[in-house]
Formats: C-alpha cells, structure tokens, sequence
C-alpha cells in the first residue's frame, strides 16, 4: 500500500477530498494510503463471489457489495474498500458513502496486501460488532481461510481447501470452492 502523498486528514475530511479523486484510498487514523489496481485472477476471484453472494442473497434483508463500496471502522478511525462484503443490516440499506455494519467480509489476497489483510486490517475489521465472518482467499494455494467470531468474541479460523464447500455460518450457506475459483487456470 502506497500513501497518497503522505496526506493527512480527519475523517470528515478525507470523506470530501476522496469524493473528488479519480482513484480509491483508504484511510487509517489521518492517514491516506492509495490504491492500487489487481491482477486479473484477483478481478475474477472478486467478481466469482460477489455474484455467488448476490445470487444467494435474493430475497433476504441482506445485500452483496463488491470493491468500490466504502467500509467505516470508526473504533479504527478508518475508511477500506473489501473487495466483498455482505450487511444485513437496515441503516446500511441507507448509506450513500460507506457502510459501517457488515456482516461478512471478504479479501483476496495479493503479494502486496497479505500480510496487511491478515494482520493490521484484521485487527480493525474485528472492532466491528456486527461482523460475523471473516474471510481470506488465497487464490495461489486455492485456500479460503474463513474466521469466524464465536460467543465468547474469540475468532475461530475454518481452513477450506480442494472440492470442497465453504460454509458461511452468518449467513447461513455455503460457497463450492470451485465457484469462487471459477475461470482460474491452475497454478
């Protein structure tokens, strides 16, 4: 992840200045940190789940967003863009800007965000009261690392690998691997 020019603003303000850039940032206590486009597999991975989710998801109080759709983290200070993310819930039905009540949020990992995606990111998705799953694509080792809040507020991690389904709890479904991985030429 790249600042955007090491800018700083309060969150308020970012909201304003972001509105008039022609590329997303994220944003994390004043900090601005552009973004970056994906590779193709990453495009495909995103686009498989998102339409897997929506297509699920018809006729629920839930609705599917796909990348360009802003989450807040307000206990984070923070601003990021999933690249899939489901809520459940009526205010975000609302949002115009941002959500700030998912459910289910997904990232696909790539060489430059893996570690932020594991780590500080989690660290600010799990502030976030009304998540219920966290998950992770790998799309090199076929992997879906599914992290899954339990009653007592620890996360559990659910390791799917091979042809198998990935059991959403939160929402109360499954996705076959091989749908997320569709069109992906093995490695």
């Amino acid at each position: 992840m790249q600042t955007a020019e090491q800018l700083r603003f309060s969150a308020a303000d970012f909201l304003v200045w972001e509105e008039s850039q022609t590329e997303k940032h994220e944003f994390v206590a004043g900090e601005v940190f552009a973004m970056t486009g994906a590779r193709q597999d990453h495009v495909l991975v995103s686009g498989n789940i998102f339409a897997a989710l929506k297509q699920r998801l018809r006729g629920t109080p839930c609705r599917a967003y796909v990348a360009d759709m802003k989450l807040r983290v307000e206990t984070a200070d923070a601003f990021f863009y999933p690249d899939a993310m489901v809520s459940c819930h009526p205010d975000d039905r609302q949002a115009k800007q941002f959500l700030s009540h998912p459910t289910l949020i997904v990232e696909v990992l790539s060489e430059s965000t893996a570690d932020y995606d594991r780590g500080g990111k989690f660290v600010a998705y799990r502030k976030l009261e009304s998540l219920k799953e966290y998950l992770i694509i790998d799309i090199e080792a076929r992997r879906v690392e599914c992290f899954r809040r339990t009653d007592d507020n620890d996360w559990l991690l659910h390791d799917y690998v091979g042809e198998v389904d990935c059991h959403l709890h939160s929402l109360d479904f499954s996705l076959p691997l091989a749908e997320i991985f569709e069109d992906i030429d093995p490695a």
